[in-house]
């Protein structure tokens, strides 16, 4: 296992990505479209999180875990139903979700989570 860690997508705040100890972390995900339905916004992030994932050469079969928050428990249904429907069968990581005032306005919903990157994964290409 290498020690090395490498940082993608990375500014002064800090990484979108953060690949160590055999590990890939991604930021909290926040949507991109504001006071848009519970729907659109969890479309929003996890494709952000495909691409993400992309960029440490590995996808969504390979999570660990996942946290979520939500503004609000009525938005949980919704978010279920589209959690659901990306999550790959048999694939689905350890979860936890919880309400939480978010710090971007007009977003319902933030999730965060970890994968198991693949052997060799460091990048030499990165942002």
């Amino acid at each position: 296992m290498s020690h090395e860690i490498q940082r993608l997508e990375t500014s002064s705040r800090m990484s979108q990505v953060v690949i160590a100890n055999g590990s890939v972390h991604l930021a909290g995900q926040v949507p991109d479209i504001a006071d848009a339905s519970i729907t659109e916004q969890t479309i929003n992030i996890l494709n952000r999180i495909d691409t993400l994932l992309a960029t440490a050469s590995v996808d969504k079969t390979r999570l660990v875990s996942a946290n979520i928050w939500l503004t609000d428990p009525k938005h949980f249904a919704e978010f279920n139903a589209v959690w659901d429907a990306w999550i790959s069968d048999g694939h689905a990581p350890t979860r936890a979700c919880v309400q939480s005032l978010l710090m971007k306005p007009g977003c319902d919903v933030e999730i965060a989570v970890t994968a198991l990157a693949r052997d060799g994964s460091i990048i030499r290409n990165s942002r």
